[in-house]
């Protein structure tokens, strides 16, 4: 009876434990308040949440892994990838065209689908096009399709051709649009001819580069899911000097500057989705992060955390349809990690991903803010078939931040229950690299991840009430009517 009891109480008492405990905060109160619309416009994809590894990543033995990365027997790695939510896994990058041999590789292409169908997932898989021969990326499509159709979900020619080392090779160099897309055609075509039912993607240009071009010539030929481009808005990690590094405080003032949403996005939207639109086409971000490389101590922290769920949900409020996050192993800005003793890990980032993930297969609606303090903060909305989903980031941080009093309004929807879930950091700082958790609880390579809700005040005026902590961000659940 003893032991019955003991572990009765033990059980309550990692129940309590687990429960999601309102964030405190002793900063300053801001109040805003937003007004949700019932307006939904664009759908945010089942699998709009993605990671993006080097093609080289597949082979053997790479960079410290023992036997291959990609396998159906890496369960730690199959545990990072469900419980962060990725569902989309594109092979490419540079090394697809640096070393031929990484994409070509029968062994590593049959570990990286057995992954993929481990995980659940679809692979964009990328096919070798500077210096490459149109009838190995034929063969190679032909193996795949064969094997793994199922698992694919498209393919795609080249890395980057608008940039080195296309530009600089010795052989072949590309210069303009012009002298590319025939190179890429006689490709598409070996590949077409090999397997007649293939879907692509591209050009995964970097920067804004030939997206519209290739939208335009594209347009009739029923093969293209989505026009591809890369961006990594705050570019090289290093100050004007081009050797010293960025100091972390310098670049999380970067990452969660209002000026990045009016600035660098807005440019590329401006030269991507804005001009495809017309030609029937959504993009997606298949290579992307804060800075290439990375910032110790940012592009690993909750500032990462913060700026990767606002980057995913202003692309998606301008129709973006998925995001891939690069993990060039093992730099700064990767989402997953290993240790020194060969365990995987994941970066905080991993925490934004999965907490955009509960919006996917709904449609963005708008939100009006009302912030006559000037917050750092920012708002979105996802109405799906059964919840509202209201993102709110107070990307407020360092010593004059302030904890926004928000009041959310939702008239349009429902006056019901409303659940919330916060991601958190130890004493709400943006440099926290470690203890940030969603709704109480971390990702962890053991085991599922164990979120929880909690309940959200409603006054009588149907506003729906709570406490944003700077440098935190909350999603909050609206049953829908």
């Amino acid at each position: 009876m003893k032991v019955f009891i003991w572990a009765v109480i033990c059980m309550l008492m990692l129940f309590g434990c687990s429960k999601q405990q309102t964030p405190v905060s002793s900063a300053p109160m801001a109040f805003v308040e937003l007004t949700v619309t019932d307006d939904p416009t664009f759908n945010i994809p089942a699998d709009f949440t993605g990671i993006s590894f080097e093609s080289d990543a597949t082979g053997l033995n790479h960079r410290g892994v023992k036997g291959y990365l990609f396998t159906a027997s890496n369960k730690q790695l199959i545990t990072l990838f469900k419980n962060t939510a990725i569902r989309s896994l594109r092979i490419g990058g540079s090394t697809v065209d640096n070393y031929h041999e990484s994409a070509y590789n029968r062994a590593a292409i049959d570990s990286v689908f057995a992954f993929a169908k481990a995980v659940g997932i679809k692979v964009i898989y990328s096919l070798p096009l500077l210096n490459a021969s149109a009838d190995s990326a034929a063969a190679t499509a032909q193996y795949i399709w064969a094997n793994y159709k199922d698992d694919l979900e498209c393919f795609s020619i080249g890395n980057e051709p608008n940039c080195p080392p296309y530009k600089e090779a010795p052989v072949g160099a590309i210069h303009s649009y012009e002298e590319y897309f025939p190179i890429w055609q006689k490709a598409y075509n070996a590949v077409i001819s090999a397997v007649p039912e293939a879907k692509f993607t591209g050009p995964d240009s970097g920067g804004w580069n030939w997206t519209e071009e290739f939208a335009r010539d594209m347009q009739n030929s029923g093969r293209i899911l989505y026009i591809t481009h890369h961006q990594y808005p705050n570019g090289k990690p290093f100050l004007e000097d081009g050797v010293t590094r960025i100091p972390a405080d310098t670049a999380i003032k970067r990452m969660l500057s209002p000026g990045m949403l009016t600035g660098e996005y807005t440019f590329i939207f401006n030269h991507t989705g804005e001009k495809v639109h017309p030609y029937g086409f959504r993009c997606r971000m298949t290579e992307s992060n804060d800075y290439l490389g990375g910032i110790n101590g940012a592009s690993n922290a909750m500032s990462s955390v913060l700026w990767a769920l606002d980057y995913m949900h202003w692309q998606a409020l301008r129709g973006l349809c998925g995001i891939n996050f690069h993990n060039n192993q093992w730099l700064k800005t990767c989402t997953f990690t290993m240790d020194s003793l060969g365990e995987y890990k994941v970066n905080p980032k991993a925490l934004a991903i999965r907490a955009f993930d509960m919006m996917a297969g709904g449609r963005v609606t708008p939100v009006i803010i009302s912030n006559s303090d000037s917050v750092n903060l920012t708002a979105y909305a996802v109405k799906g078939n059964d919840y509202l989903y209201v993102t709110v980031i107070n990307k407020e941080h360092g010593q004059q931040a302030r904890q926004a009093d928000v009041a959310i309004s939702a008239k349009d929807f429902t006056k019901g229950k409303a659940e919330a879930m916060y991601i958190v950091a130890p004493g709400n700082d943006a440099r926290a690299m470690t203890g940030i958790t969603l709704g109480g609880d971390s990702i962890t390579n053991y085991r599922p991840w164990q979120g929880k809700w909690s309940s959200v005040e409603m006054k009588k005026d149907g506003l729906y009430n709570l406490n944003v902590p700077e440098s935190s961000a909350v999603i909050v659940k609206i049953p829908v009517k």
